[in-house]
């Protein structure tokens, strides 16, 4: 993710730490029931790989993206065991994801879209939504707080994803809000589930 991976790769043992202390139940229980069965699944900042692990335990085909070495080390580690693809590819453009021409029956992008700004935005829209097969899912978390220092992020409405999906043809399943699992009162989250 060009320009928002700072601090990640520096604080990436503490982060491990803290993204594998929660649950994948406990972060996505909105919308675990509009999950498809099975099928091919794309985790977009894989961060250490808890998402795609979990993913991979309920049987589908896991490519995890990743840009930070430190993290994708960690969950390469963390979750050997499992069938999971791990490559190095970032947003805005997501340039190996783009060659390759895949498409994803559901694809997940968690604590991810507040690293890029409003052009980023857009340019990852126009790259994430080929990905998405037909009737293929794309769920994201958009956070809203204090930035934390050394790191770059931006409050984005979940109205301007809604939109900027639509008019790449998906449309909307779920939204809602929920608090933040580490208990910081001033952040929360906009829950998202779009459907081709």
């Amino acid at each position: 993710m060009q320009g928002g991976t700072e601090g990640y790769a520096a604080d990436a043992d503490r982060l491990a730490a803290a993204y594998e202390s929660i649950t994948f139940e406990d972060v996505h229980s909105r919308i675990i029931p509009l999950l498809p069965a099975s099928g091919r699944a794309l985790d977009i900042g894989a961060g250490t790989g808890r998402d795609a692990a979990a993913l991979a335990r309920r049987g589908f085909e896991v490519t995890a993206a990743e840009p930070t070495a430190e993290l994708r080390a960690h969950g390469e580690r963390l979750h050997a065991g499992l069938p999971i693809r791990w490559i190095d590819d970032s947003l805005p453009e997501l340039p190996q994801l783009t060659a390759a021409a895949e498409r994803f029956d559901l694809v997940m992008l968690t604590a991810v879209w507040m690293h890029l700004d409003a052009g980023e935005r857009r340019r990852a829209m126009q790259a994430v939504t080929p990905l998405v097969a037909e009737a293929g899912r794309l769920a994201l978390s958009l956070r809203h707080g204090p930035v934390p220092p050394g790191r770059r992020m931006f409050d984005v409405p979940a109205d301007e994803v809604i939109a900027q999906a639509a008019d790449h043809g998906l449309r909307l399943l779920h939204r809602s809000e929920r608090g933040d699992m580490f208990n910081r009162g001033d952040v929360r989250w906009d829950i998202l589930m779009l459907e081709r």
